[in-house]
């Protein structure tokens, strides 16, 4: 069993302007994952999580509610590997 694991998580639905990237960046630090949240010109938001497999798996669940004015239609979950991502990151960037 691994200590580390890599999701890429992209979110479709009303996902965009309702604090989606800063809820999801808090609900991650507070469960000690790392990555980032990210708006796409397509209008889902990509989530990278990191870290250990428990507080990764949370966090993916909680994707699928997001903040109160979120209206999440789907969320479909990558597994990646560490040197695909080139290391492993530190703090959970949104842009």
């Amino acid at each position: 069993m691994t200590d580390w694991v890599a999701r890429r998580c992209l979110v479709s639905g009303r996902v965009q302007g309702v604090f989606y990237r800063a809820s999801t960046r808090s609900r991650a630090l507070a469960l000690g994952v790392t990555g980032h949240a990210r708006n796409l010109p397509d209008g889902r938001v990509e989530v990278l999580a990191c870290g250990e497999p428990g507080a990764v798996a949370a966090l993916c669940d909680w994707l699928h509610e997001g903040p109160p004015a979120a209206q999440v239609a789907e969320v479909r979950v990558e597994t990646l590997d560490e040197r695909s991502l080139g290391g492993r990151p530190t703090g959970f960037a949104t842009s």
